[in-house]
């Protein structure tokens, strides 16, 4: 007994005609026999799929088919009965399908109905970057001398040699793709003549040798936005390599890297720094010239800081890439220096101090000199 027609292509009954379509194509190829040499299974699959979708892509077949189910096709001409009633369909994705398993590409279709020649487009290139960090927040614009396939000049891009043109491929009349039959499958492959350009040149360029492309030096300029982060990556459509024979030129990718500014973190659009205060500043407070890549910003230092401290300042980070006038904030660490050495004076004087603060016993001093001299000595 037969199986379902839609069980067999994995569809449910109210399946669109494209759904039916890609089912059929995914099983085409899976279980297609130059896939499977050898595979009787396979080929009897096959065989299935193939029936059942010359039938559901057929709409008349259909509509009789989900009508009266297999007894319905009796006489219709179907798959089983030694014929394909959807040949034109059939051979557009039999073309798909033997590109997907030779490896090929598949023509696109011109506007009258012909295969169309297929360039390949130019190659991307990729140009590792190191800026600043000061040039990543200011934003700038910069030159970058690039080695790249360009059009030849001396053939403007034909690959014949001057006074010569290209000719059109006898084999596949300029397409680039011949139609190969395979039993009762006609599908569409690369033409060999002609490797898929539709032209022959029979007097190459001598500076490009037939190919419409030279290597050269390019000076490139880019933008670089304001805020942009390390790792992030630029594109300039159309710097890549120019493609052969006139076809679409490659992109040029520009992989920035930050180069690091002592002193300074970035942590996203935010930026660390440290400052050290005396401890007459820390105590007392001050406003302090806080030093930053493009400048120097002024911060309020409250009296009784303490060591360790991290004050934030708005919108003195960096700027948001893409957002115009938004910007990250600055954290301010704050250390403290301690003197390594005192005159008297100042010795006497921070004396005086930690007794004001409780920090000397009163009787230490009037009981043992010692205890004085030591801060004096």
């Amino acid at each position: 007994m037969k199986k379902d027609f839609y069980e067999v292509l994995g569809v449910q009954k109210g399946a669109s005609a494209d759904e039916i379509k890609k089912a059929y194509r995914h099983l085409a190829i899976k279980y297609h026999p130059d896939r499977n040499p050898g595979n009787k299974e396979a080929e009897e699959k096959f065989k299935e799929i193939n029936e059942a979708y010359d039938v559901l892509s057929n709409p008349q077949k259909k509509q009789q088919y989900d009508a009266f189910g297999h007894e319905g096709m009796n006489g219709m001409g179907g798959a089983g009965a030694g014929g394909f009633g959807n040949m034109g369909d059939m051979g557009d994705i039999f073309g798909d399908i033997f590109g997907d398993i030779f490896g090929g590409g598949r023509a696109g279709r011109s506007s009258g109905g012909g295969a169309q020649r297929q360039y390949v487009k130019g190659a991307d290139l990729r140009y590792d970057l190191d800026i600043s960090m000061l040039d990543a927040m200011m934003g700038k614009e910069v030159s970058l001398d690039v080695t790249k396939r360009d059009t030849c000049q001396t053939c403007g891009g034909t690959g014949a040699k001057a006074g010569t043109s290209p000719k059109t491929c006898p084999q596949c009349k300029g397409r680039g793709q011949v139609r190969v039959s395979q039993g009762f499958f006609s599908f569409s492959q690369t033409c060999p003549k002609c490797h898929g350009e539709g032209q022959i040149i029979d007097n190459p360029c001598p500076t490009c040798r037939g190919t419409g492309t030279v290597r050269t030096n390019k000076t490139i300029k880019v933008k670089i936005p304001q805020g942009v982060n390390d790792g992030s990556t630029l594109r300039v459509s159309g710097a890549g390599d120019a493609g052969p024979k006139g076809a679409q030129p490659g992109d040029l990718y520009v992989v920035i890297h930050l180069k690091k500014q002592p002193g300074f973190v970035r942590e996203g659009d935010d930026l660390h720094t440290e400052i050290r205060l005396t401890f007459a500043q820390a105590a007392l407070g001050l406003e302090y010239d806080v030093p930053v890549l493009d400048g120097k910003v002024k911060v309020k230092i409250g009296s009784g800081t303490q060591p360790g401290t991290i004050l934030r300042v708005r919108e003195q980070g960096f700027p948001k890439l893409g957002r115009r006038g938004v910007r990250g904030d600055l954290y301010v660490k704050v250390n403290i220096n301690v003197p390594k050495s005192l005159n008297s004076e100042q010795k006497k004087a921070l004396f005086e101090f930690a007794k004001t603060m409780g920090e000397v016993p009163k009787d230490a001093v009037q009981k043992n000199d010692s205890f004085f001299k030591k801060f004096f000595s």
